[in-house]
């Protein structure tokens, strides 16, 4: 942390941020230069957070140097982590195609899906037993049956399951079904949430909050991570934005930003993201150019009978453009389709 002072600021402004911060137990460092001072600090950044130097006599700015997000950080992590689910790697050198219907319906439906899903290159089986709608009166999910009907295709197929939770009570039971847990983005800052699933012993998928900046996206991955659990991707899924042409507006510029500041895996969800079927293969397309570790996907056998979001779901011939996507375009960036 450096205490920048005013270039009106005396000695005994100096002076007077020294003793405040060595009586907090830090270390301070003056620096004058020909037009103004600095003060580097050396401690607890946490702890000399609560100082309010910024309201001392001279002082004209604090800024923080160190990053608050410690442990999903690069700082302390240089090397970019690879994420295992059910013994399927996401990370640098892959790309992982997570697919599945958005909700969980039917166990011909999820069957159907998942075998679309595989059939086009999928390793990981997505798919909502539990669904956070922005009305209370859609599709809200089947609960617990529907994490029995996840497990049984998992069973048929071999595809390990990713699925959201949506409240911390429910952290246990989703976990004795799932193979990866899912955060969404509404529930990005549920900070009692995160911890839950921090504690699970299970991979987290996090989502960025529509509204969320990267560094709030990171510091809630922090939750998760605090708790002991390092196995996090965090998946950009689009913000809101005034532009009204998409269902949010895709940050394409997050992948290599979040994969900079984090040694996390970072995928990318263009169905969310775009909102239209039509819109799914070019984002694709574009995540790979990025440098997505991955991308998820939704698959319907019907969309024109889905519960939820079934103008976004890939359909057969949709499917086969995918799976060509995904196997031709990795390797010109460096990356391998995922396989099991």
């Amino acid at each position: 942390m450096v205490v920048v002072m005013a270039a009106e600021a005396g000695e005994a402004d100096v002076q007077a941020v020294v003793e405040r911060v060595e009586a907090a137990g830090g270390e301070a460092f003056v620096s004058r230069g020909v037009n103004r001072t600095i003060v580097g600090l050396v401690g607890d950044v946490e702890q000399l957070g609560t100082l309010n130097l910024r309201g001392m006599r001279g002082v004209a700015d604090v800024v923080r140097i160190s990053v608050p997000y410690k442990l999903v950080s690069r700082e302390n992590h240089p090397d970019r982590s690879v994420v295992r689910v059910g013994g399927v790697p996401i990370g640098p050198g892959t790309m992982t195609l997570i697919a599945g219907p958005c909700a969980v319906e039917t166990p011909e439906q999820t069957l159907g899906a998942a075998q679309m899903a595989q059939a086009a290159g999928a390793t990981l089986l997505r798919g909502g037993a539990f669904k956070p709608r922005t009305s209370p009166y859609a599709f809200q999910g089947l609960g617990e049956k529907g994490l029995r009907i996840l497990a049984e295709v998992r069973a048929e197929t071999g595809m390990p399951i990713v699925t959201e939770v949506v409240d911390a009570n429910d952290v246990d039971l989703v976990s004795s079904y799932a193979d990866m847990l899912q955060v969404g983005t509404r529930n990005m800052q549920n900070f009692a949430l995160l911890q839950a699933v921090g504690g699970a012993g299970r991979p987290v998928m996090l989502k960025r909050g529509f509204n969320a900046t990267i560094e709030e996206w990171l510091m809630a991955a922090e939750y998760i991570a605090q708790r002991g659990n390092l196995d996090i991707v965090l998946c950009e899924r689009g913000i809101r934005t005034f532009e009204k042409a998409t269902r949010n507006t895709l940050d394409i510029s997050a992948v290599p930003v979040a994969q900079r500041m984090s040694h996390l895996p970072v995928i990318i969800d263009p169905s969310h993201s775009g909102g239209r079927r039509e819109l799914v293969l070019p984002l694709t397309r574009a995540a790979i150019a990025v440098g997505a570790d991955g991308v998820i996907i939704d698959v319907h056998p019907h969309p024109e009978q889905a519960l939820c979001d079934g103008p976004q779901a890939l359909v057969n011939g949709d499917l086969r453009e995918l799976a060509k996507t995904v196997r031709e375009l990795p390797p010109l960036v460096g990356r391998a389709l995922t396989t099991v």
